[in-house]
């Protein structure tokens, strides 16, 4: 990903800023959500790169670490969840198959379990904005690391310092 974002500096900036509004700025949503939101939409997407990048990034969220992002993009349905959170990732899922999936059954599940307006919001241009990373990332055919520890140490990076922030040497 730093070579695409070497390759195009000019789109990295803004893609980067994008990136940490959706993910790490303010918002009802907490990050972990939010992190898990693009990790789900990514393993429906088969990317690797980004479902493990964002899925790390949402275990240092998370209270279930590893262990629930997985179970998380296996089946979310039947991962501990909240009702809101499975609700949520429906939604993901829908945009995910294409927007006009998003039926006001779907919503209106998201909004019984406690929605706001602005959280289904987040959750449709989270998930729009994963189709774009996912296929930016696949479509160039962007190299990615196979091993697990790559992601867990620039997932803790990214989980303290947002995609804003400089990249570490060491990521």
């Amino acid at each position: 990903m730093r070579a695409l974002q070497t390759y195009r500096p000019e789109t990295a900036a803004p893609l980067n800023q994008l990136a940490n509004i959706l993910l790490q700025g303010p918002g009802t949503l907490p990050p972990g959500e939010r992190e898990l939101i693009g990790a789900f939409v990514s393993a429906r997407n088969d990317c690797f790169y980004c479902q493990s990048i964002h899925g790390a990034v949402a275990a240092r969220h998370l209270a279930g670490g590893e262990s629930l992002v997985t179970q998380a993009k296996l089946d979310s349905e039947n991962a501990p969840l909240t009702e809101k959170l499975k609700a949520l990732l429906a939604i993901a899922g829908k945009v995910r198959e294409g927007g006009k999936q998003v039926t006001a059954e779907v919503v209106a599940r998201a909004r019984e379990a406690g929605a706001t307006d602005l959280e289904i919001h987040d959750t449709v241009l989270i998930a729009a904005a994963f189709c774009m990373f996912n296929r930016y990332v696949d479509g160039l055919a962007t190299w990615a690391p196979e091993d697990p520890q790559f992601y867990r140490d620039r997932g803790e990076y990214i989980a303290r310092q947002g995609y804003s922030a400089p990249v570490s040497p060491a990521a």
